[in-house]
C-alpha cells in the first residue's frame, strides 16, 4: 500500500509543478483562443456591451467575398517572399564574418546586433524620417545625381517594399546570432581536414559549414516566416496600410477591423485564417526539422 502511494505521488509531481504554468497559459492563452474560435462565427460589432449573435459561416463567406482582405494577403505573402529569403541567407554571411577571430571582432557583433534591441517604434519613426520626400536617402540620390527622389512611403509600387527593408534591417542582427551559435559548435578539425584536402575559402563553408548548418536554416526560416506572417509595428508606424492598402497586412486588417471598426466578430475570423496560416508554417516546420535529423 506504501509502495503504491509513493508511485501515484511520483507520478502527480510533476503535474504538481506544471499546474501554475497550465493555469495561467489556460486563462491568457488557451479560453481566450476559444473564446476567439466562438466569435468568429457570431455577429458582435459595433454595441460591445450586446450579447454575440450565432450567425454560422456568415462571417466566412463575407471574407470570402471582401477584397480588402485578399488584397492583405497577396501583401501578406509577397511580405514573406520578399523578406524571409534574405534574413535566412544574409544573416548566415554575417555570422561566419563575425565568427572570425579577429581583434575587436566583440565590437562588430555589437554593432550587428544593435537594431535588435532598438525599438521598433523608434526604428519606425527614424526610417519615416529617412524616407520623407526631402529625408536623407532622396538628397542623398538627388546628390548622386539619381534623379529627384523616390516616393518611398507614399507610392503603391514602394511601400510595401520600404517596410520590408526596415523589417530586414531590424531582423539581420537576430538571425545572425542563431547562426552564430551554431557555427560555434562546429568543430574546428573539420576545417582542416577539408583544408587539407583541397576545400579551403568560400569552398569550405559549402562543403563543411552549410550541411552542419541545415537545423539552423530551417528553424531560421520558420521563426522569420510566421514573424513575417504577424507584421504589424512597422505597418502601423510607417504607413498604416496605405497608399490605398497597398502595404496592409493581414494583422494590421485584423486590427483595423477589430478596434477602428469594432467589427469584433469579422476580426476573430481574419485572426481564424491568420491562424491556420501559422499552423500550416508550424507543421511544415516540423516535418523539415524531422527529416532533417
Amino acid at each position: 500500500m506504501q509502495k503504491d502511494s509513493i508511485f501515484i505521488k511520483q507520478q502527480l509531481t510533476p503535474y504538481l509543478f506544471l499546474l501554475p504554468a497550465i493555469v495561467v497559459l489556460t486563462l491568457t492563452v488557451f479560453w481566450p483562443a476559444l473564446e476567439a474560435f466562438y466569435l468568429s462565427f457570431t455577429r458582435y460589432e459595433y454595441d460591445l456591451t450586446q450579447m454575440p449573435e450565432w450567425v454560422g459561416f456568415a462571417n466566412l463567406r463575407r471574407l470570402w467575398a471582401d477584397a480588402v482582405f485578399w488584397q492583405t494577403l497577396r501583401n501578406t505573402l509577397l511580405y514573406l517572399v520578399g523578406v524571409v529569403p534574405i534574413l535566412v541567407i544574409a544573416p548566415l554571411g554575417m555570422a561566419i564574418l563575425v565568427n572570425q577571430k579577429l581583434r575587436g571582432i566583440n565590437w562588430f557583433r555589437a554593432s550587428f546586433y544593435t537594431p535588435v534591441v532598438i525599438s521598433m517604434v523608434v526604428a519606425g519613426i527614424a526610417w519615416k524620417f529617412l524616407y520623407a520626400e526631402n529625408g536623407l536617402l532622396n538628397q542623398l540620390l538627388k546628390q548622386l545625381g539619381l534623379g529627384s527622389g523616390v516616393p518611398w512611403l507614399t507610392s503603391p509600387s514602394w511601400a510595401i517594399f520600404s517596410v520590408m527593408a526596415v523589417t530586414v534591417w531590424k531582423g539581420l542582427g537576430y538571425y545572425m546570432v542563431i547562426y552564430l551559435a551554431g557555427l560555434q559548435s562546429i568543430p574546428t578539425d573539420l576545417y582542416e581536414a577539408a583544408a587539407i584536402d583541397g576545400s579551403d575559402g568560400v569552398r569550405k563553408h559549402w562543403d563543411i559549414t552549410v550541411p552542419l548548418m541545415r537545423p539552423y536554416l530551417v528553424l531560421v526560416a520558420v521563426i522569420s516566416a510566421i514573424s513575417a506572417t504577424k507584421v504589424f509595428e512597422e505597418v502601423y508606424i510607417m504607413t498604416q496600410g496605405g497608399p490605398r492598402n497597398s502595404s496592409k497586412t493581414v494583422v494590421y486588417y485584423l486590427y483595423e477591423q477589430a478596434f477602428q471598426n469594432l467589427e469584433m466578430s469579422y476580426a476573430c475570423t481574419i485572426g481564424l485564417v491568420l491562424f491556420l496560416v501559422i499552423l500550416g508554417l508550424s507543421i511544415l516546420n516540423l516535418k523539415l526539422s524531422t527529416k532533417q535529423l
